[in-house]
């Protein structure tokens, strides 16, 4: 038999998922994070569920893993010393970036501007220079670049970026560049902002470019580190890391182009949720991906996730495709806290996996959302199917604290926990729809992550977004998604022109350039030629708009009138949709682009057969648990015995190996053919479309 296994480190659990390509049997496990190595808790998770499925370690085939490495090294302010060479004139990029302040109004008093991530004394101009049209109007001066790279490696550099004004036009002289710095520092890690991001917006493709070389030797190590500890335990699968847009990529290009790995975990859980909703009837859906240190949240419409083709990581506007999602530090592990105002606080500091919050036992004494949950009895005292016990009254003292701050009883104390975190994340969820002209009673939800399915009956009520749907496997849904995701990566080139002015031959000639690179990169990666797609897409804006939008087309769309409209209709229909007007204006053309896909056998969740026991057999056993303000008798059900058509009213508590699922008074739980649970309100019963 042969697997595939996916990976999902998160900040307090490690997740895997272990697909047999063969039968279709999907077998998870968790494992504590290893936050001083990561790779250390990977392993660990490896042993475990090659132990619990009973195989051979050498019969995983291919492992599929979101890494928060690179994103970490950006928050934390932990990446490379980063040296920089641009056009002389220019060496201020980073620090002038786009003059604009984060709101509220006066946003720009208290805003403390982070330094670049190449500094000024580590940037160099070259005399060189391109025109806006790729002709040279400076040509290179060789010894000029030798003697800046001497200069910076010299200083101590750990990586180098080039990224000089209009190379996307012509990257000739990046290129030769790179080449230079490479004959006379092999080992010095260089990227040039031409393979990374041709497109125009000097800024934007400059701080690209610059921060990929800032993770870059970061995640070269912890990649080298993972292939080291595999051969070690004597296991040689093939290696994919996933993407931020939701794809995977080898390990080797994950070494060298690392930025798009930053939103890496998130993007798998989008997918997952995209899929789940598909299965459950729901093609417009919200992902709510609750863990023990943050959530994460997005939107999926048609059945897809919605990908930008910008994303921000802390403050740093990164121009590279991902799904749309937003974390907000809350989680089971974040810490309850009064400060001198006396209004309770929830996160976005977080016990994190050690020493974890207060009812692990590990040392941690501070009041956390996890606390909260199992002074009110939502969470039972067993986790991981045994493996874990909750010390319920260590979660009690802990919770007394805030109670003791502030007047309240022990109870009253954490369900006020339970509500501020809820109202955080209802605030994030807003981000994604409010914000963006949506309206989340449009959409279901889809709760995942070890404490998503514990918060998200509370979530649908103050979205109005129902059904709440509970996957089978929430807690290492993120995992399911990366089994899902296709092997990808895009190749792009800017022109920015009037549509009426453009011959629109150039088009095709330009996608078949394009489409050849993708084709070359896919076959280098490994990828049959049965498997192999191109997704050709125009980025397009009206004329003198700051933003565009991609458009998916065909390569040979702009040869007719009636492609040519098309392409018109779906820009105007995409424009309405995101900002609820048109204009009477002209339209232009901004970027081309191919996307390589390598596609792979999706994973396919199982129909189970209806019922044959009634929902009671479920059930076994019955405690108080507090809501709304009361003790109430709450059943608690084994969601491995829920089968098709059963049905549970709150208050009810089910329990699974990965999450816990609380359904409230006044809702009610039925259970789909493939396993997920589906809450709505009990005034809605039977009535599954709104």
């Amino acid at each position: 038999m042969t697997y595939r296994l996916g990976i999902d480190v998160g900040g307090t659990f490690t997740d895997l998922l272990l697909f047999n390509e063969e039968t279709g049997e999907l077998k998870m496990e968790k494992t504590p994070s290893t936050p001083s190595d990561q790779s250390i808790g990977i392993l660990n998770g490896i042993h475990k569920i090659v132990k619990t499925a009973g195989i051979s370690p050498d019969e995983i085939k291919l492992i599929l893993h979101g890494t928060t490495i690179a994103t970490n090294a950006v928050l934390e302010e932990k990446g490379a010393l980063v040296g920089l060479i641009t056009t002389k004139g220019f060496e201020q990029i980073l620090h002038v970036a786009r003059s604009q302040t984060p709101g509220p109004l006066a946003g720009w008093i208290i805003m403390q501007k982070p330094d670049p991530l190449a500094p000024l004394y580590l940037t160099r101009g070259v005399s060189a220079r391109m025109s806006a049209k790729g002709v040279e109007m400076v040509p290179l001066d060789e010894e000029e670049v030798r003697k800046y790279v001497k200069e910076l490696h010299d200083a101590g550099i750990e990586a180098l970026t080039v990224c000089l004004i209009n190379s996307f036009a012509n990257p000739a002289h990046e290129r030769r560049i790179r080449d230079i710095a490479q004959e006379m520092y092999p080992d010095l890690p260089v990227t040039i902002s031409t393979d990374i991001l041709p497109e125009f917006r000097e800024y934007e493709r400059c701080l690209t470019t610059v921060m990929n070389s800032y993770v870059r030797p970061k995640m070269a190590h912890y990649l080298q580190g993972i292939q080291e500890k595999l051969a070690q335990a004597k296991l040689n699968p093939t290696v994919n890391i996933v993407r931020s847009d939701g794809g995977v990529m080898s390990i080797e290009a994950a070494k060298r182009s690392p930025v798009n790995t930053l939103l890496s975990g998130p993007s798998g859980g989008a997918v997952a949720a995209a899929y789940i909703g598909e299965l459950a009837g729901f093609k417009n859906v919200l992902a709510f991906d609750m863990g023990g240190t943050s959530t994460d949240v997005s939107v999926s419409m048609g059945g897809e996730p919605n990908l930008v083709r910008e994303t921000r990581v802390g403050y740093y506007p990164v121009k590279a495709p991902s799904v749309d999602v937003r974390t907000i530090g809350a989680g089971g592990g974040s810490i309850a806290h009064v400060p001198i105002t006396g209004a309770l606080r929830v996160g976005p500091q977080s016990a994190g996996a050690d020493p974890g919050p207060a009812c692990y036992g590990k040392g941690g004494e501070e009041p956390t959302v996890t606390d909260a949950n199992v002074v009110l009895g939502h969470l039972p005292p067993k986790l991981l199917g045994g493996e874990m016990v909750l010390d319920t009254e260590k979660a009690r003292q802990a919770v007394k604290k805030i109670a003791d701050a502030m007047g309240l009883t022990i109870e009253e104390a954490a369900q006020g926990i339970i509500d501020i975190v809820n109202e955080n994340m209802f605030g994030a969820l807003r981000l994604v729809t409010v914000q963006r002209g949506l309206d989340p009673r449009d959409f279901a939800l889809v709760a995942f992550g070890g404490a998503g399915p514990l918060h998200a009956n509370y979530l649908a009520r103050l979205t109005g977004s129902f059904p709440a749907i509970i996957p089978p496997m929430p807690g290492v849904l993120s995992a399911l998604g990366f089994l899902h995701s296709d092997i990808k990566n895009e190749f792009s080139q800017t022109m920015i022109r009037k549509l009426h002015e453009i011959d629109l031959k150039e088009f095709s000639k330009i996608f078949e350039v394009l489409a050849k690179e993708a084709t070359e990169w896919l076959d280098g990666e490994g990828i049959p030629k049965e498997s192999q797609k191109l997704d050709y897409q125009v980025d397009v804006r009206y004329y003198r708009q700051g933003y565009e939008f991609p458009i998916r087309v065909t390569p040979d769309q702009f040869n007719t009138e009636e492609g040519i409209k098309k392409f018109i209709d779906d820009f105007k229909e995409v424009h309405e949709r995101n900002y609820g007007f048109n204009i009477e204006s002209d339209i232009e053309v901004v970027n081309l682009r191919v996307v390589g896909i390598g596609q792979v056998r999706k994973v396919e969740l199982p129909k189970y057969p209806k019922a044959t026991e009634p929902v009671e057999s479920a059930k076994y056993e019955v405690h108080e648990a507090w809501f709304d303000g009361k003790l109430m008798q709450t059943p608690i059900y084994d969601r491995s015995k829920l089968r098709p058509g059963h049905e549970i009213f709150g208050p009810a508590i089910i329990t699974q190996k990965d999450s816990t699922t609380v359904i409230l008074p006044g809702y009610y739980g039925t259970v789909d053919d493939y396993l997920n649970i589906l809450i709505y309100p009990n005034d809605r019963k039977n009535s599954h479309q709104f």
